[in-house]
């Protein structure tokens, strides 16, 4: 049986992937067709890495921000993720809705030189995040050295409370988006914003368009393409929505209330000193 792992850890050459692709991939039903060859002529490929990713774990962040990357990131190959709790101990992190995930590094004991520093978003967890000491000062530091430095959602609230968005374009969550001007930043109504090595997605769901655009960033299109088909990502809502301008207004009024508590408590962060 096979999971999704096994087969993005096909892309980097297993035997037994190999083997598996080769008798039952489309057109690789011919004897001798060795798909890994074939891959790795695709213009950009890099099938093995050696990249260092830190994502950010702290009480009431949104499981979704951290998921729908996680998982891209998670299938390239050489790639070593570490999920980074800002709490004293390796305790499971609850999210918002109570799904908890297992950190694997406390802040002091995250590897200094990252490929990848990312923040997920939440509301009061990020709020909380973003005033914390340690925390702001573990994401100024990791950051200065980071070849990215990314989030997702309101995740972006905190790398502004670190003072990483000062001049930069970005985006964020559609209820706190005009508020990042307060970091310096240029507000962008967009679903991944890249500014020089700055990467930010808009809300939750967005993760999954800037975990793919990563991917591509250090691994080639084709290698963020062939994890996008195993996801099986090719999003058809069930009606339309989705964003502001998108969704009626009986919908979207009541909602834009029910964050009114959140968007003034993030009137109250600025870059921390």
């Amino acid at each position: 049986m096979l999971d999704r792992r096994d087969v993005l850890a096909g892309l980097a050459g297993a035997a037994v992937m190999s083997s598996w692709f080769a008798s039952s991939a489309n057109g690789a039903e011919e004897p001798g067709y060795n798909w890994q060859e074939d891959f790795s002529r695709l213009p950009g490929v890099t099938l093995m890495g050696d990249e260092d990713i830190a994502m950010l774990l702290y009480p009431g962040f949104t499981a979704l921000d951290l998921i729908g990357p996680y998982h891209f990131f998670a299938g390239m190959m050489g790639a070593r993720i570490h999920l980074v709790t800002n709490q004293a101990d390796l305790s499971p992190v609850a999210s918002d809705m109570g799904l908890a995930v297992q950190p694997t590094v406390r802040l002091a004991d995250c590897p200094r030189d990252l490929t990848i520093l990312f923040a997920p978003g939440g509301t009061d967890g990020t709020i909380a995040a973003a005033r914390d000491p340690d925390t702001i000062s573990f994401v100024r530091d990791r950051a200065s050295r980071a070849m990215f430095v990314t989030s997702v959602c309101t995740g972006a609230l905190i790398l502004g409370a670190a003072g990483l968005l000062k001049g930069k374009r970005a985006t964020t969550h559609w209820s706190v988006r005009p508020l990042l001007g307060r970091f310096g930043a240029t507000p962008v109504d967009a679903r991944v914003v890249r500014d020089g090595n700055l990467v930010t997605g808009a809300g939750v769901s967005a993760g999954l368009d800037f975990g793919l655009s990563i991917v591509a960033q250090l691994r080639g299109q084709p290698y963020a393409a062939a994890s996008m088909l195993t996801a099986e990502y090719h999003p058809e809502p069930p009606f339309q929505g989705g964003t502001l301008s998108t969704t009626p207004a009986s919908v979207a009024k009541p909602m834009t209330a029910l964050f009114e508590g959140f968007v003034e408590a993030t009137k109250t962060l600025g870059v921390a000193q």
